[in-house]
C-alpha cells in the first residue's frame, strides 16, 4: 500500500512540531463508492484527531486484540484482515482521501464492525489518540521509500517515529513492515537495530517469510510478476 506521492520535490513540507511529512497527498478523482464511504460512512465509522485520547474497549463496545495499520493505501489488505479475524479490532490510518473512501464503503457494505479510520497524519494519531500499550500489532506495508538520497529525510521509519511505536505497542506487541525496495529495507533493518526496545521475529537473518495473515496486494502482485523482491520485517517489544 504505497504512499500516494506527487513527483519528487527539494520542498520541505511539515506539519506542526511534527518535522519534515512522509507523504505527500495528491488530489485526483473519487468513484461514488468512494464518495459513499466519505461522506455517509466516515461520520459513523471514522475517528479524527480532534477527538483525542480512544478508550478502544469503549470504542468496540469489548475488550479484544488490536491492529493498527499505518498508510493502508486503497485498503485491501487491512479490509481482508478485518473479514478473516471478526475477534479483532483494526485501525487504519490513511490521509489519501479515495483510500479511505474505499475501505469504509467496503466495510460498510460487508457489515463490518471491527473497523475503525483515521483520516489523519499517523503522527498525530500515534502521539495524541492511541493509549500506551495498547496495540498488539502494527503494521507499515510498502511505505514510500524516497529512495534519492536528498529525501530520506521523509522516510516515515526514522528514531522519532520507533519511540511512537514503542509506546503505543504492548510489552510482547509485534511491529511488522514490508516493502518492495531492498535498499530500504536495508535501512529499516540499521535502523530497528539502533532503536531501544526492540528485537527482530526472524529467525534467521533480519527478515521473515510473508506470514499468511498479510493479504497480497494488488500491488505487490504485479511487483512478483515484473520480478520484483519483497521484503517483511517483524519486530517484538521486549521491554
Amino acid at each position: 500500500m504505497k504512499e500516494e506521492t506527487t513527483p519528487n520535490t527539494d520542498a520541505e513540507e511539515q506539519t506542526p512540531h511534527r518535522g519534515i511529512k512522509s507523504y505527500v497527498v495528491r488530489s485526483g478523482r473519487m468513484t461514488q463508492a468512494q464518495r459513499r464511504g466519505l461522506e455517509d460512512v466516515f461520520p459513523r465509522l471514522g475517528l479524527t484527531h480532534e477527538q483525542g485520547r480512544l478508550d478502544l474497549e469503549a470504542l468496540f463496545g469489548r475488550r479484544a486484540p488490536c491492529v493498527v495499520e499505518i498508510g493502508f493505501g486503497m485498503g485491501g489488505s487491512l479490509f481482508e484482515q478485518a473479514m478473516a479475524n471478526p475477534g479483532t479490532e483494526f485501525i487504519g490510518i490513511e490521509v489519501h482521501p479515495p483510500g479511505v473512501g474505499k475501505l469504509l464503503d467496503d466495510v460498510d457494505k460487508a457489515g463490518l464492525s471491527n473497523v475503525r479510520v483515521y483520516r489523519e497524519d499517523a503522527l498525530a494519531v500515534l502521539d495524541d489518540c492511541l493509549p500506551a500499550e495498547s496495540v498488539d500489532t502494527l503494521q507499515l506495508f510498502f511505505p514510500d521509500p524516497w529512495p534519492k538520497k536528498r529525501h530520506h529525510k521523509r522516510r516515515i521509519v526514522q528514531p522519532a517515529f520507533l519511540a511512537r511505536v514503542h509506546r503505543v505497542l504492548r510489552p510482547g506487541g509485534c511491529f511488522h513492515m514490508a516493502t518492495d525496495w531492498q535498499p530500504y529495507a536495508e535501512y529499516m533493518v540499521e535502523t530497528m537495530s539502533e532503536a531501544p526496545g526492540f528485537v527482530t521475529m526472524a529467525c534467521d537473518g533480519d527478515y521473515v517469510p510473508r506470514p499468511d495473515f498479510r493479504p497480497l496486494t494488488k500491488f505487490e502482485t504485479r511487483g512478483e510478476r515484473l520480478g520484483h523482491g519483497v521484503w517483511d520485517l517483524m519486530y517484538q517489544r521486549i521491554n
